[in-house]
């Protein structure tokens, strides 16, 4: 999975800048950057489009990438890919396991599963690979009712904001208006 959001590009003065720190100078509401950000952790790793760095969120919070207010949270979202640890036993579970003991809220949870769909499939905590919705449901990592959720466009939660037009977009849809920088290849909005 590679077609995430992984900066911004500002066309009139040439630059490409983190999401963060295109929420920090206005640019990005900090809602739309939390999701931007957690769609990232979700998917393995931060991005410094600048510097084309793929950092874990500790690493970026050390490199100034983000700050500490949205640390906890990415911490939260790249627990979608490296898995959460059960408190009572200490094994590795999924994230809709998490969401199911209510260890993580459910709007949350599906909201990091999108991410995952839109930037190339659900991603198995255990061996960190990427897998369809219908695969991830035929191996147990969540039930037919989240199965068929997840597989109706209709369902998509519409939390970014896109700065150029003003309306709320799903990820997916904010992904498609992207454009790739001419060094890293990375998708910019």
């Amino acid at each position: 999975g590679s077609n995430f959001i992984a900066g911004v590009f500002i066309q009139a003065m040439n630059k490409k800048m983190s999401i963060y720190d295109a929420m920090m100078r206005g640019l990005l509401t900090p809602g739309t950057a939390l999701v931007l950000l957690e769609a990232q952790a979700a998917s393995g790793f931060l991005t410094d489009p600048v510097r084309n760095e793929k950092l874990s969120v500790k690493e970026a919070l050390t490199a100034g990438l983000i700050g500490r207010d949205f640390y906890e949270k990415l911490l939260s979202a790249e627990g979608a890919v490296t898995g959460y640890t059960e408190p009572y036993t200490g094994h590795k579970i999924s994230l809709f396991q998490a969401m199911k003991k209510e260890f993580i809220v459910k709007e949350h949870a599906i909201r990091l599963l999108e991410a995952q769909i839109a930037t190339g499939g659900i991603i198995d905590p255990v061996h960190s690979h990427r897998m369809p919705v219908e695969v991830a449901y035929r191996r147990g990592y969540f039930d037919q009712e989240m199965c068929q959720f997840l597989s109706n466009p209709k369902n998509q939660t519409r939390s970014c904001f896109d700065p150029n037009t003003h309306e709320n977009l799903t990820y997916t849809q904010l992904l498609r208006r992207c454009v790739p920088d001419q060094d890293t290849g990375l998708l910019m909005l």
